[in-house]
């Protein structure tokens, strides 16, 4: 953790909501409109017998939230998410292994490394991950999109536009209703198609964006500490 950040009153309500989890806290707001550091959130607790611990956790968790990226969506559904995530230092060659071996675990998948001066990345198809400068230090970049997401959306409106299309066609013609199961089938297929988008497309943005999460927790933790090899446990 950054001892350095300040917290704005929003985030502060949500830290010690968070760190109490089923209490509940009116809020205290900071005198001086700049916010509060960590240990004056940890020293606020401690009145009211949060251990320091939790607080900590509690405002890692807001920090991560922070870092999301806002989705990307066709037609109204998520196809792409990311993370930006401000690292305390850079890592060490076995720090930057050790984040590589949890993205394997967590996304089930082995991918591709590479780097280039400051920069190291992994990447599995559309999946990937960054650890590159910037002007305050470095940072972790997580990111994916859904290759299938526009594709199916196509077709689902390919098979919407040809029902409605062979509907007038057939009913400008006069021809009765047994030439209607060709765009019933089409309509159908259509509908098929972005109704499993629609419903499977969230699902997939949530997982995705809890995964970033989990690895953006686990990078923190190891690079928090003094530049070593204490291992991702």
């Amino acid at each position: 953790m950054r001892e350095g950040r300040r917290y704005q009153d929003e985030e502060i309500k949500e830290i010690f909501e968070r760190a109490a989890e089923s209490r509940t806290r009116d809020g205290r707001p900071s005198a001086s409109g700049e916010g509060l550091t960590l240990r004056e959130l940890q020293a606020i607790g401690a009145e009211v017998g949060l251990p320091p611990d939790r607080v900590e956790e509690a405002a890692l968790a807001v920090d991560l939230r922070r870092g999301s990226l806002p989705r990307q969506t066709a037609f109204g559904m998520p196809i792409s998410v990311g993370r930006v995530i401000e690292l305390p230092r850079q890592p060490t060659e076995h720090e930057w292994d050790l984040v590589v071996s949890e993205l394997r675990q967590t996304f089930k998948a082995r991918g591709k490394t590479g780097g280039s001066g400051d920069t190291r990345h992994w990447s599995n198809g559309n999946l990937h991950a960054f650890v590159e400068p910037t002007e305050a230090g470095y940072r972790l970049r997580l990111g994916t999109t859904k290759g299938n997401a526009g594709p199916l959306n196509t077709v689902g409106l390919l098979g919407l536009g040809m029902a409605l299309f062979l509907t007038v066609a057939f009913l400008l013609a006069g021809n009765p209703g047994d030439d209607l199961m060709a765009p019933i089938m089409f309509g159908g297929l259509g509908i098929g198609v972005l109704a499993w988008n629609a419903l499977s497309l969230p699902r997939w943005a949530r997982e995705r964006e809890d995964q970033m999460e989990y690895i953006a927790a686990r990078a923190l933790a190891l690079l928090s500490e003094p530049e070593g090899n204490r291992p991702l446990d």
